[in-house]
């Protein structure tokens, strides 16, 4: 494709075969597209390479400079189909309405594949325009009055090192990078009563890692709500906020949340690593007759199966595995979440936005129209969404989707709690997985441990049962920074429905009883089990198993 660009621009007079193959070699050494290349050599302006690459891609070109030249002539009817929030985060410009069809100014080519997300969002036939990056950019602040931010990369959202703002630009720049460094989940920015301390989540676990003055509060605070396009000057409300930085040459994604406490605003940052956050089914930690089971349960072609646990517990990154195992040229995948947390080629994602009444259900209803094979729904929070969600199943599709609730059985009295009727929940849901993240033990520094009878009664082994067995503890060294863990590790629950346990749900049966049976028979296997196999094979200790068993058991 760059050498077909180049051609063209060759063709057109506009290069000469020298100045393409020197931009052709600094393409290639920086791993940069070929039209960043021609810029930085100063052989070609903007305008001129995005006009060709519009005629390569077949797309229109539109000079958004010649329009603010002439003093920003797009009429405020146009700008009011697509709102702030969706300019904000698809980055795109609304110029005008062809015979029904709303065309969007956008700035890569790659961006096409965003159209179906913004059709569901703003309900509507659209097509795209190719513009230059800078005049989008100009454009976007014109119409919108700066309110309409482009993704930053670090070096531009931490780097404008100036003035009396530099150190608190090079602290927080500091902060992030370190968290990433670590491997840490989230960063929180907490104020207390005489400084400010932050915090990094590790592998479940918050601990301290640096205190500041209290004064230095509201500067860090204001330089991340600009990163995290908050407002600055609302300091009584809530705020949600994004972040797109590049670490080292990583994307991360921060989701940053904002909330006003008694000593100040407190905040607290997710850190998402595009490149580390897709896994493998294999990857998960199922053992062999679950890892078999699941994946005969999601390549069935339609009902329900629903991943169950609490926030933080690893439901989105399994299901994010399992959809990437159904990904195929052959099935169209469709997801509903809020948030998209990481983007997969190949599927249609739709983030959803409360603020124009695009929920779950509403999303769901749209999506059906689509004609996919497989659905995610992100969370079945309400009656609406789950009716939608199992006629979507009992119609042909497989349907994934997660509820809160504390073990695999409780999911199917949580729905008849909400209303569903029980014969819809015994003929829709194939399968429930509960899931619980454990810390696992760091390789370099384990040790063999000699547990206690105490500890074996607790977690329900038999000192029989680990004859012959080594039972490790967490020692601590500089590789796993003196925890004794090194990553996580799920422990799961997995309940496939038979005939005799969907009779049970269709008689709206106790939790009880449906568990005792799925125990019995060879449905279920339980999370103290999982626990048990990965304390056997080495993989956790018996107080991390204990610390997630205690919790529902």
């Amino acid at each position: 494709m760059a050498e077909r660009l180049g051609e063209m621009l060759v063709a057109q007079g506009v290069l000469d075969h020298a100045q393409l193959g020197k931009a052709l070699t600094l393409q290639k050494n920086r791993r940069v597209p070929l039209g960043e290349a021609l810029l930085e050599l100063g052989f070609a302006d903007e305008t001129t390479i995005w006009r060709c690459l519009a005629r390569q891609q077949g797309m229109p070109f539109v000079d958004l400079d010649a329009d603010l030249a002439k003093g920003g002539r797009l009429r405020d009817r146009v700008l009011g189909l697509v709102p702030r929030e969706v300019v904000a985060e698809h980055r795109v410009l609304p110029v005008k309405v062809k015979e029904g069809t709303l065309v969007l100014a956008v700035d890569d080519p790659l961006k096409l594949y965003e159209l179906d997300t913004l059709r569901f969002v703003l309900d509507r036939e659209i097509s795209a325009a190719l513009a230059s990056p800078s005049a989008l950019t100009r454009a976007l602040a014109h119409y919108y009055h700066g309110d309409a931010p482009a993704s930053a990369d670090m070096t531009e959202a931490l780097g404008e090192e100036q003035g009396d703002d530099a150190p608190i630009i090079r602290l927080v720049s500091r902060m992030i990078g370190e968290a990433v460094e670590q491997g840490a989940s989230d960063i929180h920015v907490e104020p207390l009563d005489g400084r400010v301390r932050v915090r990094f989540r590790k592998d479940g676990v918050l601990r301290d890692v640096a205190s500041h003055d209290l004064n230095l509060l509201g500067p860090v605070i204001s330089r991340l709500k600009i990163m995290a396009h908050m407002d600055i000057a609302e300091r009584r409300k809530p705020q949600d906020g994004r972040i797109n930085v590049s670490v080292s040459g990583r994307p991360i994604d921060i989701r940053a949340s904002i909330l006003p406490s008694n000593h100040g605003e407190t905040m607290v940052m997710r850190l998402l690593d595009k490149e580390r956050g897709l896994v493998s089914l294999e990857e998960l930690g199922f053992g062999l007759g679950d890892l078999e089971r699941f994946e005969r349960v999601i390549a069935r072609p339609n009902g329900i199966v629903l991943v169950t646990g609490p926030t933080g517990s690893g439901k989105t990154t399994t299901l994010y595995a399992a959809l990437k195992s159904l990904n195929r040229p052959d099935v169209k995948i469709i997801t509903a979440e809020d948030p998209v947390e990481y983007e997969i080629a190949g599927i249609n994602q739709v983030q959803v936005r409360h603020k124009i009444a695009l929920d779950f259900a509403r999303i769901l209803r749209a999506m059906l129209r689509q004609a996919p094979n497989v659905i995610l729904v992100g969370e079945i929070r309400d009656k609406e969404t789950a009716d939608v969600a199992i006629q979507a199943a009992l119609t042909g599709h497989l349907v994934f989707s997660t509820l809160h609730t504390n073990d695999a059985p409780s999911a199917l009295a949580r729905l008849m709690d909400m209303g569903v009727k029980p014969f819809l929940v015994s003929a829709s849901i194939q399968a429930i997985m509960a899931q619980r993240l454990v810390r696992r033990l760091c390789t370099s520094c384990r040790r063999p441990h000699e547990p206690e009878d105490t500890e074996l009664r607790a977690v329900g082994l038999a000192r029989e049962q680990i004859e012959g067995r080594v039972i490790y503890r967490s020692d601590g060294c500089a590789a796993c920074g003196y925890t004794g863990f090194s990553g996580r590790v799920a422990v799961f629950e997995l309940l496939v429905l038979d005939g005799t346990l969907r009779d049970m749900t269709f008689r709206n049966e106790s939790t009880m009883a449906i568990r005792g049976q799925a125990e019995r028979s060879g449905a279920m296997s339980t999370l103290r089990e999982d626990g048990l196999r990965k304390i056997l094979a080495g993989t956790t200790t018996i107080s991390e198993v204990l610390r997630v068993v205690h919790t529902i058991e």
